[in-house]
């Protein structure tokens, strides 16, 4: 577990793309469909409770959020999509700032994209996957709430998906994830480590 992630602060909400902070340093944003526990992902992986807000009614999450590790470095949250209980024309906006914020953001290093084990690779999460190949993007999956299935289920799971995705295996990494369990911390903290650059000298400076 890398501490420098602990230190993640809330910088601020952003409706809209033109809102957020300046587009500057490193930047990884969270994806996934509603209630596939990315909000939850994003509190285990800076072990703290509250960071981002979680909620079991889909959607509650509808705004582009920032989180600051440092002067250079941040984490977004991206609004949920799916099966959330909002209109259709706000689902449609939605869309349009995401897939503007994707192909503009010029600080976005990668998208950890959070699926549910038991319904993996849904509409969104193919389409995630597409538009970031289109743009040459890396995405990391997270397969969430992997202590819902037993080992062997879940590893099957991994497996199966993995060769689902081969056509993409150059720029889409896979791994379990549980965050009741605190499983998959140390795989994601190393993908987010090589993305945003954090550097050996950074890790022992938080360890201080």
């Amino acid at each position: 577990m890398n501490p420098f992630y602990h230190q993640a602060q809330f910088l601020t909400s952003a409706a809209k793309f033109d809102q957020a902070p300046p587009d500057e340093g490193y930047e990884v944003a969270f994806a996934g469909r509603s209630n596939a526990g990315k909000s939850s992902a994003i509190n285990t992986l800076c072990q703290q409770r509250n960071l981002a807000r979680t909620s079991k009614t889909p959607g509650r999450t509808q705004l582009l959020n920032f989180f600051s590790l440092d002067e250079q470095r941040r984490l977004v949250d991206l609004p949920g999509y799916g099966f959330a209980k909002v209109a259709e024309k706000v689902k449609l906006q939605w869309q349009k700032e995401l897939a503007y914020y994707l192909e503009h953001r010029q600080s976005i290093r990668g998208i950890v994209l959070l699926m549910d084990i038991r319904h993996p690779l849904k509409e969104f999460d193919q389409q995630m996957i597409e538009w970031s190949s289109e743009i040459r993007l890396p995405v990391h999956i997270l397969l969430t709430k992997s202590d819902k299935l037993k080992r062997g289920a879940a590893k099957s799971s991994l497996l199966k998906m993995q060769q689902s995705l081969k056509p993409y295996a150059d720029l889409v990494s896979i791994q379990l994830f549980s965050s009741l369990k605190r499983e998959g911390v140390d795989t994601a903290h190393a993908v987010l480590d090589r993305w945003l650059e954090v550097e050996p000298k950074i890790k022992s400076e938080t360890k201080k």
